[in-house]
């Protein structure tokens, strides 16, 4: 699609990826917009997420440049003719992005968008325009690429927050931190009582642990090979935990519940812990998969597996809730956050690989 005549173009700064595994380079580029159904935001910090970290492991040259980025933060600087509830000056937060016209989408279910794919990780608008072109770069990364100081989104991947809140600590809900804890409160709707494990207690993990002790589960088992993540799940709510390096973990749950557990987040992605839990499962229990797949897969004894998209949160409703749980003092995920300059992306990258910040958040501008 052709540029709109009257479109603004922008100087920006933004972490380019050029090379398969980085280093990431911040680079001026220019961006267009907004056009009418967009508005235009200055990004004051993103998360990184482990999505942002795979992308740039498993990027090809003939990918092209990209920029990155789906945990932003930030304030409105332009507002499109079309967008109604937002004015220059708000605090946002950005989340995934959905097409908001299949079916799914207009029936409150934006997770299960026909086009959520080529929304978020297509790197370019849904109707195949790029923002970016004139520099050669692709962006729209989950409606945002929030690895920069300046984006674009839609009124369907912002959520307005209140101007007293600070925002930087605000950026990592639009992804991992959203898609623990709804994985638990919303996708499985875990009842009090109920028994859980979880495998793999990096930033997902934990909110979902976070999460599974506001809702009254009990036990709460955090699973990792990281005796510090460990000992964080503890102090967030986890009644036990294993290390899995140094204890089975079969015979601990089973120690622990009597039995096995009705629910499990197998977040690892790996196929050993993923059998693992089906070992560990209740009957009629349900293993919660949060490594990208899709639909429900029956096992016996009334047991099943279920893939889970952003925990089946619809962003506009389930971020002001999860920052009412915050004030409140009952979801302190601030817990899990580390601070970096922008300037310091690779940095915050290289910690997050090696498992030392749980969650790694880039200041990038003012508020």
């Amino acid at each position: 699609m052709a540029r709109q005549p009257d479109i603004a173009v922008h100087q920006i700064q933004a972490a380019v990826l050029r090379k398969r595994r980085g280093p990431l380079k911040i680079e001026s580029l220019e961006l267009e917009g907004p056009r009418d159904d967009e508005v235009l935001v200055r990004i004051v910090a993103s998360g990184i997420c482990r999505t942002d970290i795979d992308i740039c492991d498993t990027w090809h040259v003939a990918d092209g440049p990209v920029v990155l980025g789906h945990e932003g933060a930030g304030v409105v600087e332009q507002v499109g003719r079309r967008v109604k509830g937002v004015t220059a000056g708000d605090y946002v937060v950005l989340s995934y992005h959905s097409c908001g016209r299949c079916p799914q989408c207009r029936s409150g279910r934006p997770t299960d968008c026909e086009r959520f794919y080529e929304a978020n990780f297509g790197f370019q608008r849904l109707d195949g325009s790029n923002a970016m072109e004139r520099s050669g770069v692709r962006g729209h990364f989950f409606g945002q690429s929030s690895f920069a100081t300046h984006v674009l989104a839609t009124s369907r991947n912002l959520v307005k927050v209140l101007r007293n809140l600070p925002l930087e600590m605000l950026a990592p809900l639009g992804c991992g931190i959203q898609t623990g804890a709804g994985t638990v409160m919303n996708s499985l709707a875990v009842p009090k009582g109920a028994s859980i494990a979880i495998f793999g207690t990096g930033a997902v993990g934990l909110a979902a642990v976070m999460a599974a002790h506001i809702v009254g589960a009990n036990p709460i088992i955090g699973v990792d090979i990281r005796p510090k993540r460990l000992e964080v799940a503890q102090e967030l709510g986890a009644t036990h935990v294993i290390d899995n390096r140094r204890e089975d973990v079969a015979s601990r749950i089973a120690e622990i519940t009597g039995s096995g557990v009705d629910y499990v987040l197998e977040i690892t992605g790996d196929e050993a812990m993923h059998r693992l839990a089906i070992n560990v499962l209740n009957r009629s229990g349900t293993i919660a998969l949060l490594t990208g797949g899709t639909g429900t897969d029956r096992l016996s004894d009334g047991r099943k597996t279920v893939g889970i998209i952003q925990g089946d949160a619809v962003p506009q409703r389930f971020i002001p809730k999860l920052i009412e749980l915050y004030r409140a003092g009952k979801f302190p995920f601030d817990r899990l956050v580390k601070f970096y300059p922008f300037s310091e992306i690779n940095h915050a990258i290289a910690d997050a690989k090696r498992g030392d910040t749980i969650k790694p958040v880039l200041r990038i501008g003012e508020v």
